[in-house]
């Protein structure tokens, strides 16, 4: 996925350079951002939970700041990983010069993603992210004392999408959903296979030995026990 575009924030160069390097101002400014913290002078770690069409994810990721020009330009990097949902990762090259009584940002933004998310398309992933870099940059303007951008708070179920599409999507989303819960019956399952196979080996000893009125004593219980299991589980 390639993007580029522009925006004019009502700021100083310095002012929107310093805010573009400000973890606690971007956690603001970037949707779903949950947590942003710097981790060293050119590094930076975060969590962002993202939606794309019917499929929604937690991304936990590491962002790298290289090719720094104060307060000019620079070229941020990252890799986001969702779990099953997938993966995000890319690049954007981020240019910032004087334009009137405000600053024109300029950006590259050269991305790709993986995993389910690769399913969904290239027409639904291109407009979530013109809407979020929208929204970002709206609330960039706000933070900086400016306003939004007009006409960009439209929410993200306004894109037009095919009907087939969104079903796919759906479907997608359907798999993702149920995924966990499959794995937990699995898990039951299991536990209750061990459970009755210690219930016969202890019955087969005890019968052995003529307790309870022998084998059919201990035959009668264990389908009691048997019962209760598979009525717990």
């Amino acid at each position: 996925m390639e993007m580029s575009g522009e925006q004019q924030i009502p700021a100083s160069q310095e002012k929107v350079w310093e805010a573009l390097n400000d973890p606690e101002l971007l956690k603001k400014c970037i949707p779903g951002c949950d947590s942003l913290e710097k981790t060293s002078d050119t590094e930076m770690s975060a969590t962002v939970t993202a939606k794309v069409g019917p499929v929604k994810a937690k991304f936990i990721g590491e962002v790298t700041l290289s090719d720094l020009n104060p307060p000019n330009s620079y070229k941020i990097s990252g890799e986001g990983k969702g779990g099953v949902a997938g993966f995000a990762k890319g690049s954007a090259d981020v240019t910032l010069s004087e334009s009137g009584d405000g600053t024109l940002l300029s950006y590259e933004v050269n991305a790709k993603v993986g995993g389910k998310l690769a399913q969904l398309g290239n027409r639904l992933i291109d407009s979530t992210a013109k809407k979020m870099a929208e929204e970002f940059f709206s609330n960039l303007n706000r933070e900086l004392g400016g306003t939004p951008v007009a006409g960009k708070d439209e929410p993200l179920e306004a894109v037009e999408l095919d009907q087939g599409l969104i079903e796919e999507a759906k479907s997608i989303a359907n798999e993702h959903a149920i995924e966990g819960s499959v794995e937990a019956m699995a898990d039951a399952e299991h536990a209750l296979e061990d459970a009755v196979k210690d219930v016969e080996e202890k019955v087969e000893v005890a019968a052995g030995k003529g307790f309870l009125g022998g084998p059919l004593g201990w035959g009668l219980m264990a389908l009691v026990v048997l019962i209760a299991l598979y009525w717990l589980l």
